[in-house]
C-alpha cells in the first residue's frame, strides 16, 4: 500500500485518432489497474477526430504515470489533471503536438503554483518588462493554453467517464 496518500483527477484527450482509441484506453487501463471503456465523442475542432474523458482516483503521482502512458502516441491533444493531496501539490499537465508536454504544479484552488527559484531564474534571465511577461507566460503554460483552447471548448458538456485504480 502506498504511503503518498489518495487523490483524483481528470484525464482529457482532446483528439485522437480513431484507430489510436482502444490504445488510449489500453494505456490508462495498464496504469489505473481496472478497465477502462470510455465514451468517445466526434471532436469538432478536429474533423475525423475524436475525444474522450475520464475522472479517476488513485495514489498521488498517478497522474505523471498517466501521462508517460500516453506521450507514446505523439498526435494525441491530452490534458491531465491530479488533485492536491495530503503533503502534495496538485499537478496539471498539458501535451499539443507541436508544442510537446508542459507541467505544472497546481495549488488547492486549482493557480499554477510559481516557486520562488522559477522566479528568481526568470527575473535573472529577463532583460525588460516584454521579456519578463513572456517569461511569465512560459511557466504559466499560455502557449498551451492557446492550442488547446479550442479543443476544451468543443468538448464542454461532454459525457465523463469516472474511473477507481485498483489498490
Amino acid at each position: 500500500m502506498s504511503t503518498r496518500g489518495s487523490t483524483s483527477g481528470v484525464v482529457y484527450v482532446h483528439s485522437s485518432p480513431s484507430a489510436v482509441c482502444p490504445h488510449v484506453e489500453w494505456a490508462i487501463s495498464g496504469t489505473l489497474g481496472v478497465r477502462v471503456d470510455l465514451r468517445w465523442a466526434a471532436q469538432p475542432a478536429a474533423p475525423g477526430q475524436l475525444r474522450a474523458e475520464c475522472a479517476w482516483t488513485g495514489d498521488a503521482g498517478t497522474g505523471a504515470k498517466l501521462v508517460a502512458a500516453l506521450r507514446a502516441w505523439p498526435m494525441l491533444r491530452f490534458e491531465v489533471t491530479e488533485e492536491p493531496s495530503s503533503g502534495q501539490d496538485g499537478e496539471r499537465f498539458c501535451f499539443a503536438p507541436v508544442l510537446g508536454l508542459w507541467h505544472a504544479r497546481t495549488s488547492a484552488n486549482g493557480d499554477i503554483v510559481v516557486n520562488e527559484d522559477q522566479l528568481r531564474s526568470l527575473a535573472v534571465r529577463a532583460r525588460g518588462g516584454e521579456s519578463f511577461a513572456h517569461g511569465v507566460d512560459e511557466l504559466l503554460g499560455a502557449a498551451w493554453d492557446d492550442a488547446l483552447e479550442p479543443f476544451r471548448r468543443a468538448g464542454d458538456g461532454a459525457p465523463v467517464t469516472w474511473l477507481h485504480r485498483v489498490g
